[in-house]
């Protein structure tokens, strides 16, 4: 019983992983000027790193769910961006100051990304909602 609905499984580990990355490229938003955190370093970009999961016949004997699971969240180790500011007060001694390696128009990009994704797999559960739905009427 439990493989007729792996499609609502998926689906929904989907939507789990795409939630988190949106959580993790909102947070790279929020710090994109952040010179300094908690390490007195400026702010890394993060990432998820994404598996795939259940894909083999012994995962499957195994109950391992079939879909993706986020496995990791990583820093970017881009370096960050220069900029001359000799006013800003962790500017160095030539007044450049290191910024985040964090691109707006990239993690916007990734952000409609993201929300696109979990629209997709939100479409998906519906859909196979609708059929187990239809086989329970059939069934009748």
């Amino acid at each position: 019983m439990s493989s007729m609905f792996g499609a609502l499984g998926i689906s929904a580990s989907g939507m789990a992983a795409e939630r988190l990355r949106m959580d993790v490229t909102s947070d790279n938003l929020a710090n994109a000027d952040s010179t300094k955190g908690a390490d007195g370093q400026p702010y890394q970009r993060q990432e998820v790193v994404l598996q795939a999961g259940g894909q083999s016949f012994s995962d499957v004997l195994g109950g391992v769910q079939a879909g993706v699971q986020a496995t990791a969240i990583v820093s970017d180790p881009s370096p960050g961006r220069e900029v001359y500011d000799p006013s800003h007060p962790d500017a160095n001694a030539q007044g450049y100051v290191t910024l985040p390696n964090v691109n707006t128009v990239t993690e916007m990009t990734d952000l409609i990304t993201e929300s696109r994704s979990y629209e997709a797999n939100v479409q998906a559960m519906d859909t196979a909602k609708q059929l187990y739905l239809k086989t329970l009427d059939v069934l009748r």
